[in-house]
């Protein structure tokens, strides 16, 4: 499933313009990168938790080359499944 596939399912239940439901999704996703951009947690009742975390700089060894080179520390997303996912996954 991608995003045109979630557009969709939101214009079948809403009803409305397929570009309105487009739209719709568009803004969610925008709405919840914006928020981690920000350093901010999202979190979706059923779904789980959007957040961001700290990744430490290391170093690395490019495959090709076998030379090491050093990654800086960097923010990096993460989810957390909420329980209700998990078991409905299951």
């Amino acid at each position: 499933m991608n995003k045109q596939d979630i557009a969709e399912k939101v214009h079948g239940v809403l009803g409305g313009t397929k570009a309105d439901a487009e739209r719709a999704v568009e803004s969610m996703i925008d709405t919840i990168v914006g928020s981690l951009k920000r350093g901010e947690d999202i979190s979706i009742a059923g779904l789980g938790i959007f957040k961001t975390k700290m990744r430490a700089a290391r170093q690395a060894r490019n495959p090709r080359t076998g030379a090491t080179v050093q990654v800086p520390a960097m923010r990096v997303p993460k989810f957390q499944a909420a329980k209700a996912l998990k078991e409905a996954v299951r």
